[in-house]
């Protein structure tokens, strides 16, 4: 793990330790970054501004507090519960993510976060 950043989207406050891939490499350089919150089951995804191809260690199933980028829909997201497409209690993305680090506290505070919710990801080394 290397870079720190931290993730502001509605009223939530959360710290998350990034790897050292491509994709988190590339989500740092575009730091800071502003968003509107979207919500999938306990997915919380915004858009950003980059195209990252799907890096050949992409996961189809994630564990909470997970952060991925999903090339598909070029999004952020942040994993913390089942989605609409979860089996069981397994934590399953609309399609394969880059997963790109980790939520350091609670991943489970998003529960509060609605769509449309202002998002700032920013460093926090």
């Amino acid at each position: 793990m290397g870079n720190r950043i931290r993730i502001q989207a509605g009223r939530v406050l959360l710290t998350a330790e990034l790897n050292d891939s491509p994709t988190a490499r590339a989500v740092v350089s575009a730091l800071p970054i502003k968003a509107r919150a979207q919500t999938w089951g306990d997915e919380v995804y915004f858009r950003i501004p980059l195209k990252q191809p799907l890096e050949k260690n992409a996961r189809e199933i994630v564990d909470v507090g997970d952060l991925g980028y999903w090339p598909a829909g070029s999004a952020f997201c942040i994993f913390f519960g089942p989605t609409p497409i979860s089996r069981g209690a397994e934590i399953r993305p609309a399609s394969a993510v880059n997963v790109l680090g980790k939520v350091t506290g609670d991943a489970t505070e998003l529960r509060s976060v609605r769509d449309g919710d202002p998002v700032l990801l920013e460093d926090d080394s």
